[in-house]
């Protein structure tokens, strides 16, 4: 019993990395500043040192997630109940992913608690427990995410104006062989936009045309400076994703029979990288163009109010979602622009909401299977 609870919370890992690896790196592919596979390689890293860093860190969160204080300690040490716990949310985790959709590991840990408790001891449930530790973090962070990512963006589009700093327009040529000239007319657009902002049109190479940008601030290139710190942002989320979400899988080993958590922390982060490596594409698609258009400047206020929150909560003990957080901010910079596509949000939404009873539920069936052996 002890080698499937292990095989169940390995399955949980891979799918916790399949379903939220990419999230924190979002923005990146989403504004053309980074290809997938970068984005990829820089969220497999960032998460990996968060994932380290929680064997110093989380220790709050591993005791929460072990279920203590939702259910009698008897309960909870439970091979069965543990085993239960991991499967439901692992099933629901890579069922969304299927599907692409976004969906909290955080959220499908907690149903498929609440399923193994009812499935197991009904009366023993400590909802009072349940409100204060877990629902009111997970349904106030997506909120605080939306109104702050607002404000960062608004505050960082004052500086620059304030700076008198402008987006430069950039004119690239190359030289095609051919014997027949094709011409392709200006989109009316194009024109307009020239007209107005009062562009000059010059033809030169990629390294001039570097040279010659003219957004300085104290010797600096900011363009290159705001690419710098979106990439370090978006790390920083990814990082802060690693250190809140690996102890909450490796607290259903928390009570198992002697296994050093230092190890049990490092398989988890293993497979949660492998699991975002091979199966990323579609959360990657829905995360980064499906919900809102996002410039890197856009994203790099999404990706300060995600870090900023993730993170806190990480140090008080507090289990938000970082897909709660993520999708929040981003929302909120579309809602700012006006650019969501409500028609994704609605299903995110309607998968947030069926994430719950979906673990619950194949949690109560595997407990109810695996304690009959």
């Amino acid at each position: 019993m002890t080698t499937v609870l292990i095989i169940a919370v390995c399955f949980l890992a891979f799918a916790n990395g399949a379903n939220d690896n990419f999230k924190g790196v979002a923005s990146l592919y989403g504004s053309g500043a980074s290809s997938y596979r970068c984005a990829l390689a820089w969220t497999t890293v960032s998460t990996l040192a968060g994932s380290v860093c929680a064997i110093y860190l989380a220790n709050a969160l591993l005791v929460k997630f072990s279920g203590k204080g939702v259910a009698p300690d008897a309960l909870i040490q439970s091979i069965p109940f543990m085993t239960a716990v991991a499967t439901g949310a692992g099933l629901t985790v890579l069922l969304a992913t299927r599907f692409g959709f976004p969906i909290s590991t955080t959220h499908a840990l907690l149903g498929a608690i609440v399923g193994s408790v009812l499935a197991a001891a009904p009366e023993t449930i400590n909802f009072v427990a349940l409100q204060k530790n877990f629902f009111l973090p997970l349904l106030l962070s997506p909120l605080i995410a939306v109104l702050l990512s607002i404000a960062v963006y608004s505050s960082l589009k004052q500086l620059r104006l304030a700076l008198n700093i402008g987006q430069d327009l950039c004119l690239c040529t190359e030289s095609i062989a051919s014997s027949t000239p094709n011409f392709t007319a200006a989109p009316v657009s194009s024109v307009v936009m020239l007209e107005n902002t009062r562009a000059v049109l010059s033809v030169d190479n990629a390294v001039a045309c570097q040279q010659r940008q003219t957004a300085q601030l104290l010797g600096f290139n900011v363009q290159r400076v705001l690419n710098g710190l979106h990439f370090l942002s978006a790390g920083t989320v990814c990082f802060a994703r690693g250190l809140n979400d690996t102890p909450k899988i490796a607290g259903l080993l928390w009570l198992a029979p002697p296994i050093a958590v230092q190890w049990v922390i490092v398989l988890i982060a293993a497979l949660m990288a492998l699991g975002g490596v091979l199966n990323s594409r579609r959360i990657a698609e829905t995360m980064s163009h499906k919900i809102t258009a996002i410039s890197p400047s856009q994203g790099l206020a999404a990706n300060l109010s995600t870090a900023c929150l993730v993170i806190l909560a990480s140090k008080f003990g507090l289990p938000v979602s970082t897909t709660h957080v993520s999708v929040g901010a981003l929302f909120g910079i579309g809602l700012r622009n006006q650019s969501v596509n409500g028609r994704m949000m609605a299903g995110i939404l309607l998968a947030w909401i069926t994430t719950l009873p979906c673990a619950a539920l194949c949690a109560a069936a595997m407990y109810s299977l695996v304690s009959m052996a």
